[in-house]
């Protein structure tokens, strides 16, 4: 890794970031007076390099796309992550950020069917966002760990056990993450206003991308959940409000990276709400979680699960085009980035 290709890539991530927000300021000036705005889950999962590689899928929305219908998304996550720990048989590193950007496709196929892909792009670079994290944790009052000490723009992900390095990269770049194809199945949508809705959902990941480079896993995922959603219409102008959950289960063949110790089957959740007081504009939070990706180690963020915490909000662009952005805090420490920021910016046709 040179410090000319470092700042190159932190360069285009942070104005790729800047024009995102950009974009979204220009939107609040310039509201969607439309049809109610839907309330979806944020279209994000745990960003850690050890986990993003993996097919966790976002909860997505209950609705499945109409007949004909085509939904697409540019999305990006951001994450920003230090961790080190050590122990007598152990040795952990994950001193980093991370960018995802992913271009997604739904297209609806039948009445109560739909079909898609996620093609991602993943990247890597020591980290421009250092010292925010550090005012973020200390202004909140958030755990820093060894933040305050650590250097800063370093890019080091490493992992030795009993003596063995099982994990060492170091290179600042980008390449083709794993692709997934989807597919969801309309189980129940009551048809009202303020709809009640439920959808079975499954993705397969293939391993299109680098195990060495940490853009893919070298595993073939197989991912299938629930994702429900009950939509409330609030008294005179209060808007409408939205409660939302996921769940389902995660198959994975044998990966490449820490192969020695990752499991094949892992356990995911969501649980939101939103409320969206004008139709130009919704207030989302959301809890999501898993369980471990990897055994056998003494740090609980290897073997333990992980929640984090999102909040932010949508806004309508037209009755279309919606952005929305958050940001996440890593509520289980270590097991997740400690803090990501995500962007989405989805159009229907």
């Amino acid at each position: 890794m040179t410090s000319h290709a470092l700042s190159m890539t932190s360069k285009f991530h942070l104005k790729t970031i800047l024009f995102a927000i950009v974009v979204l300021l220009a939107a609040w000036g310039r509201p969607c007076h439309a049809e109610p705005l839907a309330i979806t889950p944020f279209y994000t999962f745990n960003q850690s390099p050890l986990v993003q590689i993996y097919g966790l899928p976002a909860a997505e929305n209950a609705v499945v796309q109409r007949s004909g219908q085509t939904w697409t998304l540019l999305s990006v996550d951001v994450a920003n992550s230090y961790l080190k720990r050590e122990s007598a048989h152990e040795s952990l590193l994950v001193d980093g950020e991370g960018e995802r950007i992913t271009l997604a496709l739904r297209y609806g196929v039948a009445e109560r069917a739909e079909v898609g892909l996620d093609l991602p792009v993943v990247a890597y670079n020591g980290g421009v966002f250092d010292g925010f994290i550090e005012g973020w944790h200390k202004f909140f009052g958030l755990p820093r760990g060894d933040r305050p000490d650590a250097p800063r723009g370093q890019l080091q992900f490493e992992y030795a056990k009993d003596g063995q390095q099982r994990l060492d990269m170091d290179r600042a770049g980008l390449g083709i993450g794993d692709l997934r194809l989807n597919a969801g199945w309309q189980l129940y949508h009551d048809g009202s206003a303020n709809p009640v809705a439920l959808a079975l959902r499954g993705s397969l990941k293939l391993p299109t991308g680098s195990s060495s480079r940490l853009t893919g896993s070298g595993s073939t995922d197989l991912a299938l959940w629930l994702t429900g959603s009950s939509d409330y219409a609030l008294p005179d102008t209060w808007g409408h409000a939205t409660v939302f959950a996921a769940a389902g289960g995660l198959a994975m063949t044998d990966g490449q990276v820490l192969k020695e110790q990752h499991k094949n089957l892992a356990g995911f959740g969501t649980l939101g709400l939103g409320w969206s007081p004008v139709d130009s504009f919704a207030l989302k939070a959301q809890l999501s979680g898993h369980s471990a990706f990897y055994r056998d180690s003494e740090f609980s963020e290897l073997s333990s699960g992980a929640m984090q915490l999102l909040f932010g909000g949508s806004v309508a662009f037209s009755p279309r085009t919606t952005l929305d952005i958050a940001l996440s805090e890593d509520v289980t420490v270590g097991a997740s980035p400690d803090v990501a920021l995500h962007l989405g910016l989805g159009h229907q046709f």
